[in-house]
């Protein structure tokens, strides 16, 4: 930085805050680091007393914060995402919608690592609402060297760091198991349960079915399901190894592609995930779903209805984080299950 008259400051970049005080009237910040002169702030100024000012010297080859902050945030996306307007150096992107946010967390990594930058995210894989905020970006110093921006956008690729999924599936077709169920022996207070969280996603439930018991009787029940055209069959209870839980059979009796029967989540563990050739998802629901704050249900439904196609890969990634502390009370999903 160095001392210059007031007079020769336009087109260079303040090192600090500039407060004005008019008695009784104003007490602030006039003029903010950061902020570049314009020739009309010179009176301004003068007004305030200062006839010299520190100034960053704009020479070719730097890039001013502002400007900066907008080539970081261009790195991360626009698409379902808005921008703020820069305010001292920094841009924050918030949702356009409802959906899944997702980072593309080596991509973003690369970008950090390189020294003066800066983008901050949210977890991704996570449900976000319209107007929540994303990310921001900006950079250290008041002024950067073009090669450094260069370098950054050169680490993060050609595509963004960041997406944001609406919601696509829309329907979803309900099947509890479990003859003391269908035969009206105990109330069924599963099937509430997971009708609230499809609607938080606006799916709608368009059939409940009571199968019982038995492998031939589930794997009916979702072939019938299946005839609905739901693009989600559920089926609630019986997912443990016990020789009378038969949900695991019958849906791979329905002709499922099974692609995990287990995940490294508690509570959860006995999840399973698998679809069919027509991309229609099937889940089998632990009994944990009905009571729990937070299980794997909630870490796998918002991926499945942005219509991301899960691997065994995406379930193992969930060991880290995927203990539940059994929080009193429940505080999901402001917690660090999950991510």
């Amino acid at each position: 930085m160095k001392l210059i008259r007031t007079e020769e400051a336009v087109g260079h970049v303040l090192c600090h805050d500039m407060t004005q005080i008019i008695k009784e009237e104003y007490k602030d910040a006039r003029f903010r680091k950061g902020h570049v002169v314009q020739p009309e702030d010179i009176p301004v100024l003068l007004s305030m007393g200062k006839e010299h000012l520190y100034v960053w010297e704009m020479t070719p080859g730097m890039v001013h914060e502002n400007d900066a902050a907008e080539r970081l945030a261009a790195l991360c996306g626009k698409e379902n995402m808005e921008w703020s307007e820069v305010k001292e150096g920094k841009i924050e992107l918030s949702a356009t919608c409802d959906g899944l946010f997702r980072v593309d967390s080596q991509r973003l990594m690369a970008v950090n690592s390189l020294e003066d930058i800066m983008v901050a995210t949210r977890h991704g894989n996570t449900a976000v609402r319209k107007g929540d905020k994303l990310a921001g970006t900006r950079v250290i110093p008041l002024i950067i060297e073009e090669e450094k921006l260069k370098a950054a956008e050169q680490a993060a690729g050609d595509k963004p760091l960041l997406e944001l999924l609406p919601y696509i599936k829309k329907t979803a077709a309900i099947i509890a198991t479990g003859s003391e169920v269908k035969k009206g022996l105990i109330r069924d207070t599963f099937t509430p349960v997971v009708k609230d969280k499809l609607a938080a996603y606006g799916i709608e439930t368009l059939s409940i079915t009571y199968s019982g018991d038995g492998v031939e009787n589930v794997a009916g029940a979702i072939g019938e399901a299946h005839k609905t055209g739901a693009d989600i069959i559920l089926c609630t209870g019986g997912m443990s190894v016990d020789p009378d839980d038969n949900t695991p059979g019958g849906i791979k009796q329905s002709g499922a592609r099974i692609v995990t029967y287990g995940a490294p989540v508690l509570p959860g563990a006995m999840f399973l995930l698998g679809y069919y050739d027509d991309g229609t998802v099937v889940m089998g629901l632990p009994g944990c779903v009905m009571y729990a704050g937070a299980t794997i249900f909630d870490l796998a439904l918002p991926r499945i209805a942005a219509g991301v196609e899960m691997t065994r890969t995406d379930f193992a990634a969930m060991g880290e984080g995927g203990l539940c502390l059994g929080c009193k009370p429940c505080h999901w999903p402001v917690c660090p299950f999950g991510k």
